[in-house]
């Protein structure tokens, strides 16, 4: 397998191995697909937690300009 990086992100992880806590380029690399891993399943768990609310609320008589104004006010 062959993997490229940024400039940056191969700084990144020289910097990692540097501060002792990682061996080497490998072990940067695992650790963040372990936490890429871990982040995605909960980006997909927290949505579709969002969609079953969605489906178990009431009917509402909102239009979608209505709940982007109500969003654009909170900010």
């Amino acid at each position: 397998m062959n993997i490229s990086f940024t400039k940056q992100q191969e700084k990144y992880i020289q910097e990692q191995v540097a501060s002792g806590e990682y061996q080497n380029n490998s072990e940067v690399i695992r650790d963040a697909l372990r936490l890429h891993t871990i982040y995605r399943e909960k980006v997909i768990r927290d949505l579709r937690a969002e969609i079953e609310k969605a489906w178990d609320a009431p009917i509402s008589n909102k239009t979608v300009k209505d709940i982007i104004a109500e969003k654009n006010l909170q900010k």
